[in-house]
């Protein structure tokens, strides 16, 4: 039963955390921590890391903190939260830094309607070079717009 439990768990972080991605994009990184994020939107350096990095870095820490109040029988369900946390971070990185971003050379040949889709939608949230005028601020689940032909 802990075991059906933890799984439900997880998969109820992995599913909030791409609502915490969205709110964080769209409230706080085009919000007062635009001077984070802007270099993600016009890059004005030569370096390979961005100063948007520093998100990932929070829930990292997020995600460590939890597996520590398991590990130290503080908080039972830190596990699933953290491992849920985590799970969401690798697929974030897959998709937006690998796959749309092209930051290792991987995944380029990737044409289904999924990849198409979310591809369009981080198109047009790249059209607006500022912080403000955005649209599409998530990363795994955009409008259904964008997967039209």
């Amino acid at each position: 039963m802990q075991t059906l439990l933890w799984i439900i768990i997880f998969l109820a972080t992995y599913c909030i955390m791409e609502f915490m991605a969205w709110f964080t994009h769209k409230y706080i990184m085009h919000g007062f921590l635009w001077s984070l994020h802007k270099d993600h939107h016009k890059k004005d350096h030569d370096s390979w890391f961005e100063r948007n990095d520093a998100f990932f870095i929070f829930y990292a820490i997020v995600s460590i903190g939890c597996f520590l109040l398991w590990k130290y029988d503080i908080f039972w369900a830190g596990l699933p939260i953290g491992v849920g946390i985590f799970a969401y971070g690798l697929s974030y990185f897959l998709v937006h830094d690998i796959f749309i971003h092209q930051r290792f050379k991987l995944f380029r040949n990737a044409n289904n309607w999924y990849a198409k889709g979310v591809r369009r939608a981080h198109k047009m949230h790249h059209k607006h070079i500022g912080k403000e005028d955005g649209e599409c601020f998530g990363m795994l689940f955009v409008p259904f717009k964008y997967f039209k032909k």
